[in-house]
């Protein structure tokens, strides 16, 4: 943990990290304000805003008479999220997180697969679908889609195996082409048959969907993945201003 963080940061970090490894689980209670000021030996007022960090973040909720509850759900981490941790060096894969590998195929494109990868509809393309976990059960069910040719030149994409540097990582090393632009929507669909399935939920349950484009230095489209989250999750961005 960086003592370059202000004391706040760095406790409220300390706690998350407790939480995404599992030694709190949702319905825990969290330290209080009490606690943390007498544990860490900071002001009261510095306890408060670690709770006020890990209530706006969407670790915890403030439950009147009861305390500081660990929140179940823990917030979503999008795939666009993944690639900045990536880059930063980080593990794509947050601690108390695991991915497991559902299928890869081939299939035809339809309209949405074809137009973001800048193909016909029906050509021939490799989908590889995986589904994200953490403490609070199913995070999400992804599926990542590349043209046919740039997964000839990646054979490891279509192995139902992980792919250490991600797609993302696959791609710059076999071609050169590093991401260098993305555009993330964040829409609210309904789910459909084979994605049901392995979300737990039923057909049609409308959740939150993330829909990632990517495109290399030539404006020239990487690959294309849809996220759909678990209900009841969210997604938390933060980064520093």
């Amino acid at each position: 943990m960086s003592q370059a963080l202000p004391p706040y940061r760095r406790i409220a970090e300390k706690i998350i990290t407790d939480i995404e490894a599992g030694r709190l689980r949702p319905g825990d209670r969290a330290p209080s304000v009490r606690e943390i000021e007498r544990a860490e030996g900071v002001s009261a007022a510095t306890a408060a805003r670690v709770t006020a960090v890990l209530r706006d973040r969407g670790f915890v909720d403030t439950v009147p008479g009861i305390g500081t509850i660990v929140r179940s759900p823990s917030p979503a981490t999008a795939g666009a999220e993944r690639l900045t941790r990536m880059l930063s060096a980080r593990p794509s894969i947050g601690e108390g997180e695991r991915v497991e590998l559902l299928d890869v195929r081939r299939e035809e494109a339809d309209r949405a697969v074809a137009d973001a990868l800048g193909v016909e509809v029906g050509t021939v393309v490799a989908r590889r679908r995986r589904r994200y976990l953490d403490v609070g059960g199913v995070v999400a069910v992804s599926s990542t889609w590349v043209t046919g040719a740039l997964a000839d030149l990646m054979p490891e994409y279509e192995q139902l195996a992980p792919l250490p540097k991600m797609t993302f990582g696959l791609v710059e090393e076999r071609t050169g082409r590093r991401v260098a632009r993305r555009r993330d929507t964040h829409e609210v669909r309904p789910v459909p048959l084979d994605v049901a399935e392995h979300l737990g939920v039923a057909a049609g349950t409308e959740v939150l969907v993330t829909v990632n484009h990517y495109w290399d230095h030539d404006h020239q489209p990487t690959e294309y993945a849809v996220d759909y989250l678990a209900p009841g999750r969210r997604l938390v961005a933060e980064s520093d201003v």
